[in-house]
């Protein structure tokens, strides 16, 4: 793809593709069995259903009329935001988007007061992984898990704002 990357807020099926494209991506990529589709179906449906748009925003890019990828700055408690449902598509990867998204999560939760932000991630997705640590997010922790139908190591990570 080409052309300008355009960040808009979550609109009507916005939703819909995030569920698809997740599910799909994990499942051919991690082997990630239809649990992660669920989970990421009631993530969107607890943003949509209570958001706070003071404290909270959907990043979703777009290019030549697609969505290409999202992040999502959630509210965790009054001083902690959380960084969900980050994704590229395979074809934007490596050109810089998962950068432009990270960093326009972090600005909003900035702005908005939150003094850090954290995030839930497994040990395989080694891209996303260096984009944290590059940002300036620190490994809390990693545990082996059975998740999804696959062994994986999650981990927790966090940034002070």
């Amino acid at each position: 793809m080409t052309g300008t990357i355009k960040l808009k807020d979550l609109a009507i099926g916005d939703a819909g593709w995030l569920i698809q494209r997740h599910g799909e991506l994990y499942a051919a990529n991690d082997g990630f069995d239809a649990t992660f589709e669920a989970l990421v179906a009631e993530i969107l449906a607890a943003y949509i259903r209570n958001h706070d748009p003071t404290r909270e925003r959907a990043f979703v890019a777009w290019a030549d009329g697609q969505r290409v990828g999202s992040v999502f700055c959630v509210r965790d408690t009054d001083t902690r935001a959380k960084l969900r449902l980050f994704l590229l598509e395979p074809s934007m990867r490596g050109r810089g988007l998962g950068k432009h998204l990270l960093a326009a999560c972090l600005q909003f939760a900035r702005e908005a007061g939150y003094a850090s932000m954290g995030l839930w991630t497994h040990e395989s997705h080694k891209a996303a992984c260096a984009l944290y640590a590059a940002a300036g997010f620190r490994l809390l922790s990693s545990v082996p898990v059975r998740s999804f139908g696959q062994d994986l190591v999650e981990q927790q990570w966090e940034i002070t704002l």
